[in-house]
């Protein structure tokens, strides 16, 4: 078995950004999968959230795409836009010294912006259901050089309804092609999918840890409705955790909840799906970097959302979907680290909770409210930890973007440009290679393009007097 990314003979370029994520040893799931995916094989993969599954298709489709081809030769599926920006960034992370260009297309987000972008470059497209059929039915997302498809989080596509939408756009794209699914469950619609779409798939089944380890402590208290908002405050005294997420069944209970913690000086935030997309993305990068520590959101954030350190998880309204338990919990103990669940549960909700231990196969332990002394006695350490200023963490792909500038140039599709003549340019520059290029992005008009490992401002500076195809172009350090 691998213990190291090396030992799946991935590409220099691969190797080299994998460790500058700090990617160390692959998981099971990258264990299992990696090598099969690399012989083009069909595969179901059965894998919970949390257990490194976007590498694990992330870095086979980067390792083989080429970049020539300048039409999409991969495209994924996922169910939520979260999900679909989360894979993009990775897959654009892990493909970074190969300059491969992933797109992501969802929809609240203009359609004419992602049709510009698509007739550029695009190795890999990222996109939910309902706005890749768009696309593939405008005619702006070319499919004859497709050769990968990926299905993500295919449970959650059922559950969302989104199954039809599937079996429309796959119904479009080439015969002649790897198809993977990737599950945390595989209920009967999703196997009748494979069976009838995929070529003799290989079955992969990661056995659930997280679940059921010792990694997420699992717990349950019974309270009345009236009772909870309380409750929920002497729970947070007395964990004091981090970093927390609260969930919530309707956006109403969210905007509830959420402004009664804010009330109480609680530094925190909401998330649901009534929110604009922009906004949502830009709470989710607020948390985390850990700019507050408490979440309060639906379940549209518990799909996809890798964060790490999440040290609690409380379900404030117990979830009605069985499936939606696991990922809500599974946002904790991620990534080798512990983590603790709370769910509060009414009276009236027994039946929701029975169908949740038969799912997660043991009984969720019940324990008391906390006493009032002990929340009393917590309180101090609780306010100095609300009061105190956030530690902002490094964002993990700092690493990764150290050292790279971004120059633009005023000329592009309409000059006759191509990427390949800024490579053939740049690289003939003395002490810099095509190694030192990364994505380039040619529009109309204009391209950008990310000079790596510190070269930038030298090769700056010669641009401004070497022509591209024969042309001068005005050249300066792009805009963030």
């Amino acid at each position: 078995m691998s213990t190291s990314f090396k030992d799946f003979k991935l590409s220099e370029e691969i190797i080299r950004a994998l460790a500058s994520l700090n990617y160390e040893n692959p998981t099971e799931v990258q264990r299992q999968v990696i090598p099969l995916a690399l012989e083009n094989k069909d595969l179901v993969v059965k894998s919970q959230t949390g257990s490194g599954k976007t590498a694990s298709f992330g870095i086979p489709l980067c390792e083989m795409v080429e970049w020539e081809e300048n039409k999409p030769q991969a495209l994924i599926l996922t169910p939520t836009r979260e999900l679909a920006a989360q894979v993009k960034e990775d897959i654009t992370n892990i493909g970074r010294f190969k300059r491969i260009k992933a797109a992501a297309v969802f929809g609240k987000q203009p359609f004419v912006k992602q049709k510009v972008e698509l007739k550029q470059k695009t190795h890999v497209v990222v996109g939910t259901p309902g706005r890749v059929l768009d696309h593939i039915e405008k005619g702006t997302l070319a499919l004859e050089k497709l050769k990968y498809l990926i299905i993500d989080e295919a449970d959650e596509m059922l559950n969302m309804g989104f199954i039809e939408q599937v079996e429309a756009i796959i119904k479009e794209l080439p015969t002649d092609r790897v198809t993977c699914v990737f599950s945390a469950t595989l209920p009967e619609d999703i196997e009748n999918l494979c069976h009838k779409y995929m070529k003799k798939p290989s079955q992969i089944e990661i056995k659930a840890t997280g679940i059921t380890t010792d990694k997420i402590d699992h717990n349950l208290v019974e309270v009345r409705e009236q009772d909870k908002f309380s409750l929920l405050k002497d729970i947070t005294t007395i964990e004091n955790p981090d970093s927390c997420i609260i969930f919530c069944r309707t956006q109403e209970h969210v905007e509830l909840v959420h402004n009664k913690l804010d009330d109480s000086n609680y530094p925190c935030d909401k998330i649901h799906g009534g929110l604009y997309q922009d906004d949502r993305f830009a709470v989710m990068n607020d948390f985390k970097k850990g700019v507050f520590r408490y979440l309060v959101a639906t379940d549209v954030a518990a799909r996809g959302i890798d964060i790490e350190n999440v040290s609690l998880v409380i379900n404030y309204d117990i979830p009605l979907e069985k499936e939606s338990y696991v990922h809500r919990t599974g946002r904790t103990g991620r990534a080798g680290k512990s983590g603790k669940a709370i769910t509060l549960i009414t009276p009236r909700e027994e039946r929701f909770l029975t169908e949740i231990e038969e799912y997660i196969g043991f009984e969720i332990r019940k324990i008391d409210a906390p006493l009032k002394e002990a929340v009393e006695t917590a309180k101090p350490a609780f306010q100095e930890k609300i009061n105190a200023d956030p530690v902002i963490k490094e964002d993990k792909n700092l690493e990764l973007n150290k050292g790279i500038m971004k120059l633009y140039f005023n000329g592009g599709k309409k000059k006759k440009i191509r990427a390949v003549d800024f490579v053939g340019t740049i690289a003939k520059i003395e002490g810099v290679s095509a190694d030192d290029i990364g994505i380039i992005t040619i529009q109309e008009n204009v391209s950008f393009v990310e000079i790596l490992n510190g070269k930038g401002p030298f090769v700056l500076k010669v641009m401004r007097n070497t022509t591209v195809k024969g042309k001068l172009l005005k050249v300066h350090e792009a805009n963030k």
